[in-house]
């Protein structure tokens, strides 16, 4: 009997490549299960619902004695071609795909702890992500700690106790903090601890914390993966155990599940995912090093820059370049970033990240706004910092941008 959760039946070829393939070209080619008809492009199954040739085939599947799809809630063709290519992409045993990345943060600890738990997390997240470990998770009695930088002592002082799961998120959204991510492993496996990365900042693309020592990888598909802001969802990865015994009986009984038509989309968005994110990359670059040099502003964190204190760790861990994202703080108040914010008229004002179009956002107010201010001041977003998410537009015309605003 398969193991596989999805019931997914790879192609059967006698041509099949004898090397491993690249992960461009899994983004093309990983988990493509071609229905009878032989289309080219994949399929789209958009059913709620299986059919069963008998009662005993409906038995057999749900008693797990052969592979059949059950319910979408649980697994779906097209869903499953995601999953496949992701896992493909990332190097990873097993995927998961949720309808949004926070469904897929809280899955990824839910699904481990219980009261007397104990979790350590890196300081710098995402503001929902700090909300569920620092105020839900308590409220099922589970412990926690942040731990601010990349001291080994401090980390080991955090990890000197039994610790079921360590969530750490690196590059740090939105002032891109770097997190050494095999050091924490180390530390963390030494307590038994489960070590997840939110690796949405880098995207698969740039960094592979599987291969750094971490156990699960979690990402807001929504951004990179997606990158053409069309559609939410989530996905995790990790061990064939992690994902079968602790995931995936949490999340089909919770049910937060992606729609098959979401999957498509992210489907065919992998094909693209290596060329965009890598022509987004050499556009930051561009803008960083513009932007650095710029009187009004007082600091630019971007990990490919070498005045970045991560750049050397960065640059260890993430291939081809910083990212995609570029935390900015002015010489200024809220309001002299409100007024060039308003003059800009290539890049748009948005609170995504990842997108093809360049969105810039003021996160004290906007995505990092549910924070405690003396939170935010913690983590250095002052209400003088701005979040550049650079797109594929062409570099001089997001330069000529930022420079009309800033002169104005």
């Amino acid at each position: 009997m398969s193991k596989r959760p999805w019931g997914y039946q790879p192609r059967k070829s006698s041509l099949g490549p004898d090397w491993e393939l690249h992960p461009q070209t899994h983004s093309v080619r990983a988990g493509l299960a071609r229905s009878g008809f032989g289309e080219t492009s994949e399929a789209l199954y958009l059913n709620s619902g299986f059919t069963y040739t008998s009662a005993e085939e409906a038995f057999d599947s749900f008693a797990e004695e052969t592979d059949h799809y059950l319910y979408s809630r649980f697994h779906n063709p097209t869903i499953a071609m995601f999953e496949q290519r992701l896992a493909a992409i990332e190097g990873a045993e097993m995927c998961v795909a949720t309808g949004s990345g926070m469904s897929a943060m809280f899955a990824s600890l839910a699904c481990l702890v219980e009261q007397g738990d104990h979790v350590v997390a890196s300081a710098a997240m995402f503001s929902s992500c700090h909300v569920v470990i620092t105020e839900f998770l308590p409220k099922w009695g589970v412990t926690f700690e942040l731990v601010k930088g990349n001291d080994p002592g401090v980390w080991a002082k955090a990890l000197n106790k039994p610790t079921k799961a360590v969530f750490i998120e690196t590059p740090s959204n939105p002032l891109l903090e770097i997190v050494d991510i095999k050091m924490v492993s180390d530390l963390a496996h030494k307590v038994g601890a489960t070590v997840i990365v939110d690796n949405v900042m880098a995207s698969p693309v740039l960094q592979k914390p599987l291969q750094l020592g971490a156990d699960v990888v979690m990402y807001s598909a929504t951004k990179h993966i997606d990158g053409q802001g069309r559609v939410l969802a989530g996905a995790l990865l990790g061990s064939a155990p992690y994902i079968q015994e602790k995931l995936l009986p949490f999340v089909r009984h919770t049910g937060p599940a992606l729609s098959p038509f979401n999957a498509w989309v992210l489907v065919k968005s992998l094909e693209t995912m290596h060329m965009r994110v890598e022509s987004m990359v050499s556009n930051a670059q561009v803008v960083a090093e513009f932007l650095e040099k710029q009187p009004a502003i007082k600091s630019v964190r971007y990990p490919g820059l070498k005045s970045h204190p991560g750049h050397e760790l960065a640059m260890k861990q993430m291939s081809n370049g910083g990212g995609s994202t570029i935390g900015i703080e002015f010489n200024g108040s809220q309001a002299d970033v409100f007024a060039f914010m308003n003059k800009l008229c290539v890049i748009d004002i948005s609170n995504n990240l990842g997108d093809s179009k360049s969105l810039i956002t003021h996160p004290a107010s906007t995505t990092h706004r549910r924070l405690a201010p003396e939170v935010q001041a913690e983590m250095g977003i002052t209400p003088s910092v701005l979040r550049l998410s650079v797109g594929l537009e062409h570099s001089s015309d997001l330069i000529k941008d930022l420079q009309q605003a800033l002169a104005k």
